[in-house]
């Protein structure tokens, strides 16, 4: 038996704890939470494998990071950047070319259940829904992959240039340059700085509950009074967006009737959001998932909708940890 065979019976409780975080990171370089589950996967597998030989020469957690890395690397060699309909061009029916052939690839929500940070560690938690939230996570697309690494893993992760460095094969001095170019483009395609808020705060929930509400009701009225003025709306997998009030209710306005629609409450990329389900003769089944921006209401008294994200995936769904059919659905869940 060699000196490290117990600490490969002890791989699993070492390991854990970092598997949340670190889907979280290949989630920000992939922008598919599909993908980033296989990742992470691959990494513990690669880890698992490599183990035997791990000196102990950095952090345990940096080790880990350092193999998910350049997995996502990898993987990003032979893929395509993850957009938003917003991505495209300029709002309305004219953005509609460059998907017309159906090669873009989507990015896709994160549920926040997978990387919830710990409770006891506010900071945390308020740093890892920061970093998550979909526009950033669609203008960190726009970065050569390396560059994307470095600026994650120097400026979310707050890794050292010199670990960095080691982690990516280069030199300080490399690393240094790609985060001032990196810092550069992100500062050029970056859409303005979202009014962050807190999933779980009261106005936040009464939003959610307000929009979740005017949906299953089809109040197409009701659904336009959330909206701010300067309101978006994209509905993955259309190359279409909508900007303005009038332009998203416009688009919303075909709701259907009452009861046709079926939302459960969930979080997702720090953002309050909801699965979708779509009525389908007797029962509701999955549609996907809706995502809300929120910011500060017009007359500065509580918040509007700035911005709704309809990812048209049934798919979703399970990611969400939730079934196909809305009536097959925990009790507690229902809205």
């Amino acid at each position: 038996m060699t000196a490290a065979a117990p600490y490969e019976a002890d791989f699993a409780r070492l390991t854990e704890p970092y598997r949340r975080e670190l889907l979280a990171h290949c989630y920000r370089m992939l922008g598919s939470v599909h993908d980033a589950e296989d990742l992470v996967q691959e990494t513990y597998l690669r880890a698992w494998r490599a183990y035997a030989d791990f000196e102990g020469r950095s952090s345990l957690r940096t080790w880990l990071y350092r193999i998910a890395t350049n997995t996502c690397l990898t993987a990003l060699g032979h893929a395509s950047r993850r957009q938003l309909p917003s991505g495209l061009g300029a709002p309305g029916a004219q953005a509609a070319a460059p998907a017309a052939d159906g090669q873009v690839s989507w990015l896709e929500p994160l549920p926040d259940a997978l990387v919830t940070e710990r409770a006891d560690d506010p900071e945390a938690v308020a740093v890892s829904r920061e970093t998550l939230r979909l526009a950033l996570v669609a203008s960190l697309q726009y970065l050569p992959p390396r560059q994307r690494a470095v600026l994650l893993l120097r400026e979310v992760l707050g890794i050292p240039a010199a670990d960095v460095a080691a982690m990516l094969d280069t030199t300080v001095v490399a690393v240094k340059s790609s985060l001032q170019r990196a810092r550069a483009r992100i500062e050029a395609v970056a859409p303005a700085a979202d009014h962050v808020v807190e999933p779980d705060e009261p106005q936040v929930k009464a939003l959610l509950d307000r929009y979740v509400e005017a949906f299953v009701t089809a109040d197409a009225a009701g659904l336009q009074r959330l909206l701010r003025a300067d309101a978006t709306l994209e509905l993955l997998p259309s190359p279409v967006w909508y900007a303005g009030e009038d332009a998203a209710a416009q688009a919303m306005s075909g709701l259907g009737s009452p009861g046709d629609w079926r939302m459960v409450p969930v979080g997702a990329n720090g953002q309050p959001a909801a699965v979708a389900y779509l009525r389908d003769g007797t029962v509701h089944r999955a549609y996907g998932v809706v995502v809300l921006t929120a910011g500060p209401a017009a007359d500065g008294g509580g918040l509007a909708i700035a911005r709704i994200t309809v990812f048209a995936d049934p798919g979703l769904t399970a990611v969400f940890g939730l079934p196909p059919v809305y009536e097959d659905a925990p009790r507690a869940a229902l809205r």
